[in-house]
């Protein structure tokens, strides 16, 4: 790969390994295929519906659980080419899709921010135990070759972002990295865009959303040295566009921005509406002056204590449901 006018020769030296990277790390085409072909009906075979709402769920968690971008697309890279690989049954789908999350938090954030596995279980409201995790975890591992620092369209976005930033150099206020990163998201959502490698498919995403600005000279000069065709990058560009068509339509549903729903048993809820709903009795408060004596003498305590319904209201950030370290995600 020759070297690009004005670009850093560091940066091609990564693009270049990269390159030869990408295609270990691609799910089987056969069993995107086969997924693609399952009716949505099926109850035993996977679907591409049944994957996509797993991989919405996924983002959902990634969110709640404050992971970062990279963790979620190497679980859906971790996901997918197990799907293709393996012969599943959907209702195994749930535990696979929160083993491969928890695999990849694994993998990528600090040790400290990852979540323990029974409030992952927990959270994600699976009918599965810790063991039946472990498990998972354990075949999976088996089967598939783990790499931290694998190849994933999240990994070339970055590098055709930083050479461009590093073209416009503050000449012109370009698209952030964080937005891109939101839709390729939004497309990972989607099976049909794992069929794209991952260097066209983020090649894809910068072409249209760069196709205004004065940088997308530097976008064809990667088009042209990573030998990616006319027709294969306007093809994967406008189901991109579509894609982002339909997630900024008022009919999405955002994944990123969905609240997470708890389903309580019928005597929980009807504890939680009684408390909701429940009002305090308050002392009338005397037209005239109060003094301290009179205060002292009131027999109606005004204050919220632990046992009262209004003193419990706000509890529900804490405990192991809820531990503290979570509090900044739910918002």
């Amino acid at each position: 790969m020759r070297d690009l006018p004005g670009i850093d020769s560091l940066l091609l030296k990564k693009l270049k390994v990269c390159c030869a990277k990408e295609d270990s790390v691609l799910p089987r085409e056969t069993g995107l295929k086969l997924m693609e072909s399952t009716p949505a009906e099926n109850s035993s075979g996977v679907s591409a519906k049944c994957r996509d709402s797993r991989v919405e769920e996924l983002w959902g968690l990634t969110t709640f659980f404050g992971y970062s971008t990279q963790t979620f697309v190497q679980a859906v890279n971790l996901l997918d080419r197990f799907l293709t690989l393996m012969k599943v049954q959907r209702k195994h789908v749930p535990c696979i899709g929160v083993c491969c999350l928890h695999m990849a938090a694994k993998m990528i954030e600090e040790e400290a921010d990852v979540s323990p596995t029974h409030e992952l279980i927990r959270i994600s409201q699976s009918r599965f135990t810790v063991s039946d995790l472990s498990r998972m975890e354990k075949i999976i591992s088996e089967k598939l070759c783990l790499d931290p620092k694998a190849v994933t369209a999240l990994t070339f976005l970055q590098l055709y972002h930083s050479a461009i930033a590093s073209q416009s150099a503050g000449r012109e206020e370009i698209p952030s990295i964080g937005r891109l990163e939101a839709q390729l998201k939004a497309c990972l959502c989607r099976l049909v865009f794992s069929k794209a490698k991952p260097s066209v498919l983020a090649l894809s995403l910068v072409a249209q959303e760069f196709e205004s600005f004065s940088v997308m000279k530097t976008v064809q000069q990667f088009q042209k040295h990573l030998k990616i065709s006319d027709a294969e990058l306007l093809g994967w560009k406008e189901l991109v566009a579509e894609c982002m068509s339909a997630y900024h339509s008022s009919q999405c549903s955002k994944p990123d921005n969905k609240k997470l729903v708890w389903i309580v048993s019928r005597r929980t809820a009807q504890g939680l509406q009684s408390c909701h709903f429940s009002v305090p009795a308050l002392p009338t408060i005397p037209e005239r002056s109060w003094n301290q004596s009179q205060s002292e003498d009131s027999g109606e305590d005004t204050s919220c204590s632990e046992e009262s319904p209004c003193g419990s209201l706000g509890s529900d950030g804490e405990g192991t449901f809820f531990p503290s370290s979570f509090h900044h995600s739910r918002d």
